[in-house]
């Protein structure tokens, strides 16, 4: 039996996979929750919930307790300016921090950051991820804490790669990124079991480490197209999506989003974190700190993510349309 582990986050798409395989592991849960109702995707799961929010101090004091680790999860995805990324990735660490800070003996200390965090200059949301980080190096005192960026992360439950990951289901492959441009991807089951191996491992190393599936250098979009092809067992319409016209339709979903006040995914930020060439992660420190060692290829990822079953014809395979859960 494992022991407490403190996590926000766990009614999200990454949160609720974390908490899953915590308590598959023998780790006892203690999560932070908002709303009653927010906890649907881990029902008939063991865990202790604490009702707060990330800004209630006496919250996130109780959510951290006797824990023997914490787990910061909990981020906003959304949004437009600062203001709207700043509370969740920035303050939220900064608190949590510093709560465990004052614990003796101190609980190990993970906050799932984000690949963006290594150009802040590209979004609002990156340079948030980025002063997450800082801010958890300045208040963790002596206590040993860890940062791990994974890149995009997939599976059953995400939305947002979801309508991308379905439209090439359909044959349809819009390439989005610019013609030499390269990233790492991370099915969501992986990233679960390197938070076991991190906790497993003891490690006290104070540093950053990147996470990605071992794919050799990557993906270019023409790769994860020629993917989606075999798993269908047929060509896909692929075509070029150049900048102008994403940059058009993310000021116009900002300007909208403004208006109707929703806080939106798809913004000129956006677009310049997918059109950046080098999203390559290189996950060998990681291996080697906590044992860990990706399972999931991404065609595997995939047939589990959108329901590809193989078909009576050999070599072909045809599409499921399963329900799909709600990411965070």
């Amino acid at each position: 039996m494992g022991g407490v582990v403190a996590l926000t986050g766990a009614t999200g798409f990454i949160g609720s996979a974390i908490a899953r395989k915590l308590v598959k592991e023998g780790w006892r849960v203690r999560a932070l929750i908002r709303a009653p109702l927010r906890r649907v995707r881990l029902e008939g799961i063991s865990i202790q919930w604490v009702h707060g929010t990330l800004e209630n101090i006496e919250h996130l004091d109780s959510l951290v307790g006797d824990a023997d680790a914490v787990v910061h999860c909990a981020a906003a995805i959304r949004g437009i300016t600062d203001a709207d990324f700043y509370p969740a990735n920035v303050e939220a660490v900064s608190r949590l921090a510093q709560i465990a800070a004052l614990r003796s003996p101190a609980p190990r200390f993970l906050l799932i950051s984000s690949l963006a965090a290594r150009e802040p200059n590209l979004s609002a949301y990156a340079a948030s991820k980025r002063m997450g980080e800082i801010a958890l190096s300045q208040m963790a005192g002596g206590f040993a804490w860890t940062v791990l960026r994974p890149p995009a992360v997939y599976g059953p439950g995400d939305r947002a790669l979801l309508p991308l990951f379905r439209l090439m289901g359909h044959g349809i492959a819009p390439l989005l990124g610019r013609n030499d441009a390269r990233f790492s991807l991370l099915y969501v089951e992986d990233l679960a079991e390197a938070v076991i191996k991190w906790l497993v491992s003891e490690s006290r190393e104070r540093r950053v480490f990147e996470l990605d599936d071992g794919h050799p250098r990557g993906y270019s979009w023409c790769q994860v197209a020629e993917t989606f092809e075999r798993l269908r067992g047929k060509p896909a319409f692929r075509f070029h999506v150049s900048e102008l016209p994403m940059n058009v339709a993310a000021k116009l979903n900002q300007i909208a989003a403004s208006l109707i006040g929703y806080a939106p995914m798809f913004t000129p930020g956006k677009v310049r974190e997918i059109r950046h060439p080098d999203w390559v992660c290189d996950n060998s420190m990681f291996c080697q700190a906590a044992n860990w060692t990706p399972r999931v290829c991404l065609e595997e990822g995939l047939r589990a993510t959108l329901g590809f079953m193989a078909s009576g014809v050999a070599g072909r395979q045809t599409l499921q349309d399963g329900r799909i859960r709600d990411r965070k």
